[in-house]
């Protein structure tokens, strides 16, 4: 009986630090660092649609005169 009730203590003293080092992910670093991980990809995500934009933007092709309206009909014929 007496090593049953001293292995039991030993086993809850043993246990001790296991139980402790799991609540990790509450540290002020960790923390800190998922923070900083989700700012990178909410960053990279406005990044790739600003630059999708610009690639349909500069996909369509300009057809646009601004110096028509000061042109004369054959000004720019010859």
């Amino acid at each position: 009986m007496r090593k049953l009730v001293a292995s039991a203590i030993m086993l809850a003293i043993l246990s001790g630090p296991v139980f402790a080092q799991q609540s990790r992910d509450d540290d002020p670093i960790m923390i800190q660092e998922r923070e900083k991980k989700q700012q990178a990809e909410a960053l990279d995500k406005q990044y790739k649609k600003t630059l999708d934009q610009t690639r349909k933007e500069s996909d369509t092709p300009r057809n646009n005169d601004p110096w028509s309206n000061m042109r004369g009909q054959n000004d720019g014929k010859r």
